[in-house]
């Protein structure tokens, strides 16, 4: 194996797998998906079809246990719901801290984990798809381009400068994402982003509106079915 892709499932890590495998061929790349304690498995069933669609080996990893104790309202078992409003607006109400859907340290957990697995299966490169817009606000701090060049640099030299992690999105917002998505022909249908677990994504969630205003910039209509598009 030469890369290790941290794969929800979700656009910017179905993206991320496309580069990796254009990179490197399907036969060098390994996908990881988490479980994290997250209300409904939408994103990991999209993981298991993008991941059968690149023809990449995919393995699972569960860490709900470390999210047991937390308020994040993606989790099982916490209170209040999803809100259905756009990050900004989200984080006028939160004074400068995360948004309620960050989940504690989840990109620090996560890549050090896949950091792990990388040196156990002899891969160089680990991927992940934090992005630009992500970051903005402080809505999710472990999306930032200081997160990422601290963890990178930690991750280098823990692994005896053996694993280095890549974003490609870092800097880009999430229409980039998309316009790189489309230029590789990422089958974005079988993906799935928004934080409820119903049948069709509900457009009205943060992540729902940031992706459907990433298809309009691009001129693009998203291929998935939505309750509603009105709020992006």
């Amino acid at each position: 194996m030469k890369a290790l892709v941290l794969f929800s499932g979700g656009l910017d890590s179905s993206v991320c797998l496309g580069l990796a495998v254009k990179e490197y061929g399907a036969e060098e790349v390994l996908a990881l998906s988490v479980f994290y304690g997250q209300k409904h498995r939408r994103e990991l069933d999209a993981a298991e079809r993008v991941a059968a669609f690149y023809g990449v080996r995919r393995r699972t990893l569960d860490l709900g246990e470390l999210f047991k104790d937390s308020s994040c309202t993606l989790l099982e078992g916490a209170a209040g719901g999803i809100p259905h409003e756009d990050y900004s607006a989200q984080l006028a109400k939160t004074n400068g801290a995360p948004v309620d859907t960050y989940v504690p340290f989840r990109n620090g957990l996560f890549l050090s984990s896949a950091a792990a697995i990388a040196i156990s299966y002899g891969c160089e490169v680990i991927y992940y798809g934090a992005h630009g817009d992500d970051a903005a606000g402080n809505a999710y701090p472990d999306t930032s381009r200081d997160f990422h060049n601290a963890i990178s640099q930690a991750i280098y030299l823990g692994s005896g400068n053996a694993v280095q992690v890549v974003a490609p999105f870092i800097d880009m917002p999430k229409a980039g994402v998309v316009a790189a998505g489309a230029e590789i022909g990422v089958p974005f249908a079988l993906t799935w982003s928004c934080y409820e677990g119903r049948d069709r994504a509900c457009g009205r969630c943060g992540t729902c509106r940031d992706r459907i205003r990433a298809f309009r910039e691009n001129g693009l209509t998203d291929p998935i079915e939505y309750e509603t598009a009105d709020g992006a």
